[in-house]
């Protein structure tokens, strides 16, 4: 699986719509487009004037036919871009619509990414990845998750949550692979031990650091959220036990997402 933006026929008209400003215009402007053409050193702008709408969709027309990952570059500029302008936030005077980012959300679905609610890009699931490109989108799951973000907290499509997918990844980079058969605390355990962490396995040491008891901490809570799963679901649905309230949910999916961002800045410091 690529991390790049997928092109396909029903992403260059959803992608178009999310430009279309026709009788009240708004950013990104003609201009802003040309920038990210250029940028993207992709073909096919129109040279009669058109609307942004029939522009776009001109150009990624002709990326599908000609030069797909020049296309696939395009659509990760202007994406930018109109996050940037405020295009993905409803208060914005650069909001492209709820019915345009529903259209765009079912169209990258389809070719497994989600196009968040907030214009970010990711892929569906980690099948495929594996490396920097797997941390990458690891990394940035995580950080919305932090962030409070609304987003499922399962990895759609498979039935690791964020914090499993992220101590297999860990695992399988410091030793090769993984036990797919290890339960949770287990696996978890694994990706602490194998960043030199402490876990609760590990007695406390006379004089031992302060961060000690941190790591303990981290470990036990990425476990006790772990408890709060839907043991009966496999990545649909609803993702939590049903004695969780919203907030409880809320609590678990950031505390879900600091653990998982502080394993992979501790991968990246071991590297």
């Amino acid at each position: 699986m690529s991390t790049e933006p997928p092109l396909s026929d029903a992403i260059i008209t959803a992608v178009a719509r999310l430009v279309e400003d026709h009788g009240s215009p708004r950013d990104p402007t003609h201009s802003d487009i040309t920038s990210h053409i250029k940028r993207a050193k992709v073909g096919g702008d129109p040279t009669e004037p058109k609307g942004k709408e029939k522009r776009v969709r001109a150009v990624l027309s002709w990326a599908y036919e000609s030069d797909e990952p020049a296309g696939r570059r395009f659509i990760g500029y202007l994406l930018a871009e109109i996050r940037g302008c405020g295009g993905f936030r409803p208060e914005s005077p650069n909001y492209v619509g709820a019915d345009a980012i529903d259209n765009a959300r079912a169209a990258f679905r389809t070719e497994g990414f989600d196009l968040s609610s907030d214009g970010v890009l990711l892929p569906l699931g980690f099948d495929g990845l594996s490396g920097p490109e797997a941390t990458d989108v690891l990394r940035a799951y995580a950080r919305r998750a932090a962030r409070g973000a609304d987003d499922d907290p399962l990895v759609v499509g498979t039935s690791k949550d964020l914090l499993e997918a992220t101590a297999a990844h860990v695992v399988t980079e410091k030793w090769g692979k993984y036990d797919e058969r290890a339960d949770f605390p287990t696996l978890l355990g694994q990706a602490f031990t194998a960043l030199g962490l402490m876990t609760t396995a590990h007695p406390t040491r006379p004089g031992e650091p302060k961060t000690c008891r941190v790591e303990r901490s981290l470990y036990e809570a990425g476990c006790a959220i772990n408890g709060l799963r839907n043991k009966e679901g496999t990545g649909h649905g609803r993702p939590w036990a049903s004695t969780v309230t919203p907030s409880e949910a809320r609590a678990a999916i950031r505390a879900m997402g600091t653990i998982s961002d502080f394993l992979l800045d501790k991968l990246g410091e071991s590297r």
